[in-house]
């Protein structure tokens, strides 16, 4: 009941403005697949191994106040978080525990959290103006009668607004984190699908919102440049080039802290393990330690360090792209942060598979530690190629984002206008992906991007990649591969010295299979 969510009309304005476009987009993402699927494929080239996990949020649940019932008042509950970020809420822990039916539950796609009072106050005040005059003598807000010290609401443009109230400064924090890796995850679940209607949707989403032309490309090509050459390279050198080059710079620097954070991470986790295995814990403790390790990318906790350093980079780079008619700074930020959790549970996974194939109950504690040594890194080195590859990709696609509706705005008035004359022939096509807006910009994206990676290599070096481990790096990850020292060491007669009966006296390891998950 709380906030003032968008009027029917106006979502049935955006929709019927969308829907056009999201048709057009489709029939182009369609074909491209196909294409693709017809086409030759790349080699990944990936160093790291893939998680195996999808990406997903740590369950978080514990009781809570709720602002709710007519009249509003706070009432306790009992929440839950669940791993597909979808918010619950119960009347009681035990009726959660018991499997009953929870008084509410929402997706978290599109809500923002606020644990300011005032703020969220002032907020609603900018939403839902209303003068002193038009309150009723006997009416009342709640939310300004009490105080609440340690509120968690969550808002939303076009949806209800949920208030929350939690009983320690802990609990809000925790709650706050966990909250916000529910939005992150709904907020990005389309950034990661590779489905045609994923990418249609998104396409049509930023042509709408941005004012680009509707339509695709399937891959034809139609003798037009020449129409749009001249201008597009006046536009581009007076109105793209210096933003491009700034912006470039801050979304490298930018991905370069947030990948430098996760490294940190990682390489704590690593040596704690080590330390671990030092100091002669017992399988128990260690097996913990290995639980808590291949956890750290879903641990809000944890990985608070390297989302706040995407989360730096809104105020700067806002006021670079926001001249350009660029408002998705939320979405970029999102995709920086998925990107973080995304590199670390592909690192986590590699340095347990490779831990699992290398150590073996013929090891002594410090020859174990040795080995995780290696293993850490050859992780490391396989995180850095990895990471420097993802930087390339991510800041390249942004880019694109930010200046392709900018350069087809400026564009639009003086090219089209010139390409309508091609429009007899693109009909005759009969393809309805094949559009003249489609062709245009499919023109000014090449043109673009040649542009974008120009200012990349120039960024980054001749080699296109920053990475100062690339002279050393190793083949693709293999994952039926297995190392022969692991396996030469399983081989290790017992009865010998440094046998498994003789280790499990000095270094109580855990059986095979603990560093697998």
């Amino acid at each position: 009941p709380w906030g003032c969510p968008g009027s029917p009309c106006q979502v049935d304005t955006l929709l019927r403005n969308f829907l056009p476009c999201y048709r057009g987009q489709l029939a182009a993402s369609v074909l491209q697949q196909i294409s693709q699927e017809l086409g030759p494929r790349e080699p990944a080239g990936c160093q790291l191994m893939c998680s195996k996990k999808l990406p997903r949020v740590r369950e978080h649940r514990g009781p809570l106040t709720q602002l709710g019932g007519h009249p509003p008042r706070w009432q306790p509950i009992f929440c839950v978080l669940r791993g597909d970020g979808r918010l619950e809420w119960f009347s009681h822990r035990e009726e959660y525990e018991n499997g009953g039916h929870p008084l509410g539950s929402m997706a978290l796609t599109g809500y923002t959290v606020m644990t300011s009072q005032r703020e969220y106050l002032r907020l609603l005040d900018t939403l839902c103006p209303v003068s002193s005059g038009e309150r009723t003598q006997g009416e009342s807000d709640p939310l300004l009668e009490m105080p609440v010290h340690f509120p968690l609401f969550l808002q939303h443009p076009f949806r209800r607004h949920l208030c929350f109230s939690a009983a320690t400064g802990e609990v809000q924090r925790a709650w706050r984190l966990a909250l916000q890796g529910g939005i992150r995850l709904r907020g990005t679940v389309l950034q990661r699908s590779q489905a045609p209607a994923a990418r249609a949707f998104l396409d049509g989403r930023l042509h709408l919102l941005c004012g680009a032309p509707r339509g695709g490309d399937p891959g034809y090509r139609l003798p037009l440049p020449v129409e749009v050459q001249r201008p597009l390279e006046s536009c581009l050198r007076g109105k793209v080039d210096a933003q491009l080059s700034l912006v470039t710079q801050k979304l490298l620097s930018t991905t370069e802290a947030v990948l430098l954070a996760v490294q940190s991470l990682l390489a704590q986790g690593m040596d704690r393990l080590s330390r671990h295995l030092r100091g002669s814990s017992s399988g128990t403790q260690l097996r913990k330690e290995v639980y808590s390790f291949g956890e750290m990318p879903w641990d809000p906790e944890l990985m608070q360090t390297c989302y706040c350093e995407a989360e730096r980079s809104q105020g700067r780079l806002g006021q670079l792209v926001v001249p350009l008619g660029f408002f998705g700074m939320q979405s970029l930020v999102f995709g920086a942060q998925d990107l973080a959790q995304q590199l670390m549970a592909d690192a986590v996974a590699t340095f347990l598979q490779l831990a699992d194939q290398c150590l073996t109950t013929a090891l002594d504690c410090t020859q174990a530690a040795q080995r995780l040594e290696k293993v850490r890194g050859r992780v490391l080195k396989k995180f850095q190629s990895d990471g420097s590859s993802a930087q390339r990709k991510f800041v390249r696609g942004w880019l694109l984002c930010i200046f392709l509706p900018f350069a087809l705005r400026q564009l639009e008035e003086g090219c089209k206008v010139e390409l309508l004359e091609f429009e007899g022939d693109v009909l005759a096509v009969g393809s309805p992906a094949l559009t003249i807006e489609g062709i245009y910009k499919d023109i000014v994206q090449g043109v673009l991007l040649q542009k974008i990676d120009g200012e990349l290599k120039k960024a980054l070096g001749a080699s296109d990649v920053s990475c100062t481990l690339d002279s050393c790096s190793e083949a693709p990850w293999d994952q039926t591969g297995v190392d022969e020292e692991a396996e030469a060491q399983r081989r290790t007669c017992p009865g010998q010295p440094g046998s498994s009966a003789e280790v499990q006296r000095l270094c109580p390891l855990p059986p095979p299979g603990t560093f697998r998950r």
